[in-house]
């Protein structure tokens, strides 16, 4: 069974085969398919969602390269090199060392984590058949790998949901920088106050607040970030309802402006039963 127009299954209704895990979207688009929801970003979707510009203001999402600096879960800084290629100094290229790929602005691809119970990835592909060489500087092939995305394209209708905004007025108590969960239900009274509705293959961005406030402290962060490999921030609530909230909504993707998109550090239950349902 594969995918077709307009016949889209509800969460309660997943899997479509039972060889695969409960509630996954696996095998949906095809077993050989690489994109996942991304499949929703059909030419009419994106047709219809370049009809919503109403002005050209342009609003770059990329972070800085260098942040967060100091670095967070003890991956590398990416170090910038300004380097001359000509003796009168005329001509220069920008190289850019240790950079990592879950640093700054980033996407996480359909193999950054397995479903853990399953120890799949997307579609039941398994690790060795990812991972051409274990151990030491490991090789792979292009399985699931981002540049499927990448060369594809991500364009759409995105809906940005400024929790940080609402709960300035509704949750004074909240620090993005403190573990907090937001609940659905949460979502749902932002997107009402925003005016905001949503439609299939939309591209849902929350905003908690989170590098705001990161940027606001400067040199300061690691007084309230004070364990660097091990930090906490708010985020969505992983768990069932969650999951099926943002699948029913069908949105082709999620994203945030904090590190993980959910509560952080994650609870027991959500590390052992923790799923990317666009995976």
């Amino acid at each position: 069974m594969t995918f077709e127009k307009n016949t889209l299954p509800t969460y309660d209704q997943l899997p479509i085969d039972p060889k695969y895990p409960p509630h996954t979207a696996w095998g949906l688009w095809g077993e050989d398919d690489n994109y996942g929801t991304l499949n929703l970003l059909t030419e009419e979707r994106v047709q219809k969602a370049a009809q919503c510009i109403r002005r050209g203001a342009v609003f770059p999402l990329n972070w800085k390269l260098e942040s967060p600096k100091p670095a967070l879960f003890g991956r590398y800084e990416v170090q910038h090199e300004y380097k001359s290629l000509d003796p009168n100094g005329l001509v220069y290229d920008d190289c850019y060392h240790n950079f990592n790929t879950q640093s700054s602005t980033q996407w996480d691809g359909l193999r950054h984590m397995a479903h853990l119970p399953a120890g799949q990835f997307y579609n039941g592909i398994r690790p060795e058949q990812v991972v051409v060489a274990r151990g030491g500087n490991s090789e792979s092939n292009g399985r699931l790998a981002i540049h499927h995305m990448a060369r594809r394209g991500i364009a759409g209708r995105a809906v940005l949901l400024d929790y940080g905004r609402w709960a300035a007025e509704h949750n004074t108590l909240y620090d993005p920088f403190d573990r907090y969960e937001i609940t659905v239900d949460e979502l749902d009274q932002v997107a009402k106050a925003q005016g905001v509705t949503f439609e299939i293959g939309d591209i849902l961005l929350v905003r908690t607040g989170w590098m705001k406030m990161y940027e606001e402290l400067g040199e300061k962060v690691t007084e309230r970030i004070k364990d660097l490999e091990h930090p906490s921030c708010a985020g969505v609530k992983a768990c069932e309802e969650t999951f099926r909230w943002v699948w029913d909504h069908h949105f082709a993707a999620v994203a945030s402006d904090n590190f993980p998109f959910e509560a952080f550090p994650p609870t027991d239950w959500a590390t052992s039963c923790r799923k990317y349902i666009y995976t």
